[in-house]
C-alpha cells in the first residue's frame, strides 16, 4: 500500500499509555521542552506534540500526562502506523522501565546515589526517530541547546516536509536523510567542517550504509557511526543513548556531565568520567540523565 500524504489523514486516534510507578512526567517535558525545534515539536499546556514520519506517511502525535499514564492523541495518514506510533511514544517516554531495579543498583553509588533516590521517576528522555536525532547531534556538537534547536529549526524550515493540517506550532515533518544528503553544503549556515559531517551522515543514512532503528545493536551502531567523517564518542553514544535506548550509553565527554560531577566535587574530564561510570553499568545512561538534571 503506497504512503498517504497528512493532508489525506482518515485517523485520529485516542489511546491511554500505561506506565509502571513512579515517573517524573515534568521531567520528561521539560527536557524536551528545553530541545524542543521549531516547527516539528511544541511542548505547551503540560502536552508535548510532534511530528514523525511512519510507515504509512507523516503523522503528528500529542501526549499529555495525567492519571499514572499518558494521554496519546493521534493523526494518522494510514489505520496501521498505529502500533508503529504507540512504540515510538514509549519508547520516547522510556515507559517500560522498572524504576526498582534502577534504584536498586544505583542508589548506594557515593555519586549519583542520592539523586537517584530523591528522583527515582527519572526516566530516559528517548526519541521519536533515530535518524533525526543523529542529524540533531551532529548540530548539537559544542554549541548550546538553544543554538542547536536553532538550527535544527532551519533545517526544517530550508528541507523539511510541510503539513498541510498543521497542529499548534508543529507544521513540519523533520526532513529526510535523502533531503538532507541532496543540500549544498554552501547553503547550510554552520561551520564547513560540521557541514561536511551532516552531510556524510545524512548520505550514509539515506544510502543504509547505516542504520539506526529499534533492534540494531547500539554498540555496532556506535562503531560505525564513529567510522564516519566528523563523528566523535560523544555523538556516538548520545545516538546510543536517546535514540536506540541503549540504558547503558554514556557520552563522558558531554560538558554537562562534566558540569554536573564538578559540582559534585569529582572530576568531569573524559577520563575521571568514564572511570566513575564504570560503577554504573548497566544503567549509565540514567545515572547521566540524573547528571543532567542537576543541571536545570
Amino acid at each position: 500500500m503506497a504512503p498517504r500524504r497528512y493532508n489525506d489523514v482518515v485517523t485520529e486516534v485516542s489511546t491511554r499509555l500505561a506506565h509502571g510507578a513512579p515517573l517524573d512526567a515534568a521531567a520528561l517535558l521539560g527536557f524536551f521542552g528545553r530541545r524542543a525545534v521549531p516547527g516539528i515539536e511544541q511542548v505547551d499546556g503540560g502536552r508535548y506534540r510532534r511530528s514523525m514520519r511512519l510507515a504509512g506517511g507523516p503523522a503528528v502525535i500529542e501526549l499529555r500526562p495525567g492519571g499514572g499514564r499518558f494521554e496519546a492523541r493521534m493523526w494518522l495518514a494510514r489505520d496501521d502506523d498505529r502500533a508503529e506510533a504507540v512504540a515510538r511514544c514509549r519508547a520516547m517516554l522510556d515507559l517500560d522501565a522498572d524504576p526498582a531495579a534502577i534504584v536498586a543498583a544505583l542508589g548506594d553509588d557515593p555519586v549519583v546515589g542520592g539523586l537517584v533516590r530523591a528522583t527515582p521517576g527519572l526516566r530516559l528522555a528517548g526519541h521519536a526517530d533515530a535518524h533525526e536525532l543523529a542529524i540533531r547531534a551532529v548540530l548539537g556538537q559544542q554549541v548550546s541547546l538553544a543554538a542547536a534547536a536553532t538550527l535544527a529549526g532551519r533545517l526544517v524550515a530550508a528541507y523539511g516536509e510541510p503539513l498541510e493540517r498543521p497542529l499548534g506550532s508543529v507544521t513540519h515533518v523533520f526532513p529526510s536523510a535523502a533531503a538532507l544528503a541532496a543540500a549544498d553544503p554552501d547553503a547550510l549556515a554552520m561551520p564547513r567542517s560540521r557541514a561536511r559531517a551532516l552531510l556524510g551522515l545524512a548520505t550514509a543514512l539515506a544510502e543504509r550504509r547505516l542504520v539506526l532503528a529499534p533492534g540494531i545493536d547500539p554498540a555496532a551502531a556506535q562503531r560505525r557511526l564513529l567510522e564516519l567523517n566528523g563523528i566523535g564518542p560523544w555523538t556516538a553514544a548520545y545516538v546510543a543513548m536517546r535514540g536506540l535506548a541503549d540504558r547503558d550509553a554514556f557520552p563522558a565527554a558531554d560538558l554537562g556531565i562534566r558540569r554536573a560531577l564538578e559540582r559534585l566535587g569529582r572530576g568531569g574530564d573524559p577520563r575521571s568520567a568514564t572511570a566513575l561510570a564504570e560503577r554504573w553499568r548497566p544503567f549509565r545512561a540514567y545515572a547521566a540523565q540524573h547528571l543532567w538534571a542537576t543541571l536545570v
